[in-house]
């Protein structure tokens, strides 16, 4: 997606000894938009330090968290198939936020901004439910779905940001960069 924007980028991928899937538990009693600014800035902090213990050249790193949130409900990742298929039957014939987080840091400055967006799945059978899941496509995804994937078939409305639903808030992103000296 920054490739839209015109962006050239390096990923800096977490090291195989870290656990990185560790900064992404759910406090007690977090809200959505706590949990999902804190979150982004836990993974800024981890890449920050990474490009520092790697020796990499100094650079702006860009980071960012989605989370779905039904009420105040936090739904994360899914364990396993049985989790996916528990969330999409909650999330099946109702609304539900989108909140994705994205920070732009450098040792001495940072930058964060937030996308919320709403979807409405239509409701949905167990057979389709189950038929989604059994596509491995809502494992390893906030809220056991890709906006961007097979389950599009079921969400009839949407407001906000499509990349921001997605994962990355293009306007968003465009912003912090332009706010701190890139063009896009």
């Amino acid at each position: 997606m920054l490739e839209q924007l015109g962006v050239a980028y390096e990923l800096l991928l977490p090291e195989p000894q870290e656990d990185a899937e560790a900064l992404e538990v759910v406090l007690p009693h977090e809200a959505p938009l706590t949990y999902v600014q804190r979150v982004t800035q836990l993974k800024l902090d981890a890449a920050l330090a990474r490009l520092q213990c790697r020796g990499l050249a100094v650079a702006p790193v860009l980071c960012s968290d989605t989370t779905v949130a039904l009420g105040r409900e936090i739904l994360g990742k899914p364990a396993d198939a049985a989790d996916a298929a528990r969330m999409l039957d909650q999330l099946a014939g109702k609304t539900h936020r989108v909140l994705t987080a994205v920070a732009l840091g450098t040792a001495d400055r940072r930058v964060q901004a937030v996308s919320i967006s709403r979807v409405t799945f239509a409701p949905m059978s167990a057979a389709q439910i189950d038929a989604y899941v059994a596509t491995g496509e809502p494992l390893g995804k906030a809220g056991a779905y890709a906006v961007q994937g097979r389950v599009a078939a079921h969400i009839p409305r949407l407001s906000g940001s499509y990349t921001g639903i997605m994962g990355l808030p293009l306007f968003e992103t465009a912003q912090l960069l332009r706010d701190t000296g890139f063009n896009c």
